[in-house]
């Protein structure tokens, strides 16, 4: 997401192409994880989508208009968090279940 973050503020420059951006990244994340790894999904994306803000956040020269530009993208483009974040738990956790399932189905004494 920080490759795309840099890559939206040299083209683009737009706070809603990164967040369209987002969302696809954020099914491979939770596609392409480990299944032990399944339960980070939820957490890691958000994470990931603040560190691709830093590029595109508007700020000033000091550390603190940064810090506040940052701020503002999180809170202007929270839909696309949460969409993302949404999206990226709703594909762990069918994971895991089907997970769960078929370590149950395998460990089922046969009758």
């Amino acid at each position: 997401m920080l490759v795309l973050g840099c890559l939206d503020a040299l083209t683009f420059g737009s706070l809603t192409v990164y967040g369209v951006l987002f969302l696809p990244v954020s099914v491979l994340t939770a596609v392409w994880m480990r299944r032990n790894d399944l339960v980070t999904a939820p957490v890691v994306v958000p994470i990931a989508f603040a560190a691709g803000l830093v590029p595109l956040a508007q700020g000033g020269d000091g550390i603190g208009s940064r810090l506040m530009g940052l701020v503002t993208a999180l809170a202007t483009e929270a839909g696309w968090l949460y969409g993302g974040t949404l999206v990226a738990g709703l594909i762990a956790t069918v994971r895991k279940v089907r997970l769960m399932n078929r370590r149950r189905r395998a460990n089922r004494p046969p009758v």
